[in-house]
């Protein structure tokens, strides 16, 4: 079982910063965060840190977020196919994407089909991402107070920005990926929705969440997620698919701290998945 770092995780550091974090590490790979950054959308360039660092790709993330909707033109369902296609060129085996925002009608309304017709004619898996509501409590604060909102009451009135909804196995797909900071903010049990996604969870994005009114990306065992159970009932399920860290370091002043948490959710991965397959790290001087 592969653990990967997404280049996300060193935000606001680059996509190279990442390849190199992931180096000295020890990760076993990257999932690649296609946005406004010039190098991270350059199939050249990613190839390039790749051979540099000798850290495979191991996934490529669609450029389907708020930030990213000019990435790569404006019309999601080109994206999304170049996103397989960029996959294929840089050995990536998986495309994460969100569900169709409810906006985007064509695309939400063509999206399952289109889903199986890029991995039949593909040996890239296609894993649709658990998201979560946009929560009326986000008003009343996002930090503390709508933890304790979240534990007291549930999540309460929301409403989802996805089509047809932030969960996709109500949809149903061939592939997944659950995300434990989405669930925390969903106010979901992961368990629950790892169980709904059965064979076809593929792809975890490792992290955590308070169940605050905001996606948290906090390091894995640091939130009220059971994530070491979570990893748990992966491995007694067989799973082979790939976990990658995707956490919030945006807060860390140093480079020193940031790659402390990077090491911390590593570490937290290699221990409750059991892998064996680690990556020997780069020593730098």
């Amino acid at each position: 079982m592969a653990v990967g770092l997404s280049t996300a995780s060193v935000y606001p550091q680059n996509t190279e910063a990442a390849f190199r974090y992931a180096a000295e590490l020890g990760y076993d790979g990257i999932e690649l965060m296609v946005w406004a950054e010039p190098a991270s959308q350059s199939i050249a360039t990613v190839q390039g840190y790749s051979r540099t660092y000798d850290v495979p790709v191991l996934a490529v993330h669609a450029p389907c977020l708020l930030i990213s909707q000019r990435v790569w033109g404006s019309d999601p369902i080109a994206k999304l196919a170049r996103s397989v296609r960029t996959a294929e060129a840089v050995g990536a085996h998986t495309v994460v994407v969100h569900p169709p925002f409810r906006w985007q009608r064509q695309y939400a309304a063509g999206f399952s089909d289109q889903v199986v017709e890029l991995e039949e004619s593909s040996p890239v898996i296609v894993a649709v991402e658990n998201m979560f509501p946009m929560r009326a409590d986000t008003l009343f604060g996002r930090g503390d107070g709508a933890v304790k909102r979240l534990a007291r009451r549930g999540p309460g009135p929301a409403l989802t920005a996805f089509s047809p909804s932030y969960d996709p196995t109500l949809t149903g797909f061939r592939h997944y990926t659950l995300d434990l900071s989405h669930t925390a903010t969903a106010g979901t049990d992961p368990l629950a929705m790892a169980s709904r996604m059965g064979s076809g969870l593929v792809h975890l994005h490792l992290a955590d969440g308070r169940g605050a009114a905001h996606d948290e990306h906090l390091v894995p065992g640091e939130g009220t997620q059971p994530c070491a159970d979570v990893c748990a009932s992966l491995v007694r399920s067989g799973f082979s698919g790939q976990a990658v860290a995707e956490i919030n370091t945006q807060n860390a002043r140093t480079t020193q701290e940031r790659a402390a948490m990077l090491k911390r959710t590593l570490v937290f991965a290699r221990k409750h998945l059991d892998t064996s397959s680690a990556r020997t790290p780069v020593i730098t001087q």
